[in-house]
Parts: structure tokens; sequence; C-alpha cells
């Protein structure tokens, strides 16, 4: 038994579990299913984001309207997952994410990459993300591109 409470297997067990909910939530975030979403978090869920902090219900409403007319690709790789008991875990992983749309007649993007710091709880069987925060390294936008509220540009042609 290590310090965290679990076997070896049980702690692989653990971690992989963790990786595939992180998997689940970044497609479940480019293909815009909320509902999906929604399953990959606790309802008290927090998130904090370039000084903003939001609920889960906030967080799905921004991310709804901010990225309806735009295409994004999530990548998290490389965790970190350490263990402060056998039903509570901290994940850091390594992050990239492209963003495309148009202004108006013009494409744009944004290409980032940083670090996603997670708290995960596991209540019932189940692992969830409890809290996250984004800590960004580089942004990379297209010339002319705005960050603001992307639901009023065009859908992008092939979305």
């Amino acid at each position: 038994m290590s310090d965290h409470g679990m076997s070896d297997v049980e702690w692989l067990v653990a971690i992989e579990q963790i990786r595939q909910l992180k998997a689940r939530r970044d497609r479940a975030l480019d293909r815009k299913d909320w509902d999906a979403f929604r399953a990959t978090h606790w309802p008290e869920h927090i998130s904090e984001t370039t000084g903003s902090t939001t609920t889960l219900d906030e967080t799905i409403t921004f991310l709804d309207s901010g990225l309806r007319l735009v295409d994004t690709t999530h990548h998290s790789h490389s965790p970190e997952i350490t263990f402060s008991s056998a039903t509570e875990a901290k994940g850091i992983w390594m992050m990239e994410d492209m963003l495309y749309w148009n202004q108006g007649e013009e494409a744009h993007w944004l290409h980032g990459y940083g670090y996603y710091h997670e708290t995960y709880q596991k209540r019932d069987g189940e692992w969830r993300v409890i809290h996250r925060s984004l800590e960004r390294s580089h942004v990379h936008l297209s010339p002319g591109a705005t960050l603001s509220d992307h639901s009023s540009h065009t859908p992008r042609p092939n979305a």
C-alpha cells in the first residue's frame, strides 16, 4: 500500500480513468456537446481562466456563446497526476489549442499553449473535475484577429 491508500494496480487504474476523463472533456468541448461536457465535472466545479472565476453553469454559458461559430481543437498531454487520497487527485497537463473563425470575410486563428491545473474527486466510483485553472504560456493570433465575443462572427466554410 502506498501513501495514497491504493495498491499499485489501483493507482494505475485511477490514473487511466483520469486520463480518459480528460479526453472525454476535451472531445465534448470541441464538439460543443455541453451535456457530455457537464458530465465530466462535479456540479460545484469552479474554473479559473484569465483572471475570472466561474461556476460550471457560467463556464458552459460562456463557452457556448463564445465558441458557437468557432472551430476548436484542444490537445492535453503529458499529465503529471498526483493523489492526496484514493478519492482526490491533482493533474497538470500540457495543453495546446487551436481556434478558427471568420471576422467578416477574413479567416482568423488563435494557437495557444500552456498548462491545465485540475483537481479531481472520485465519488460513487466515478472521477470528475472539481476545479480547473488555465495557465497560458504563449498565444499566437492571426494578424487582425480579435478575441472578443466570437458569437458575432460568421460561420467558417466547411464548418
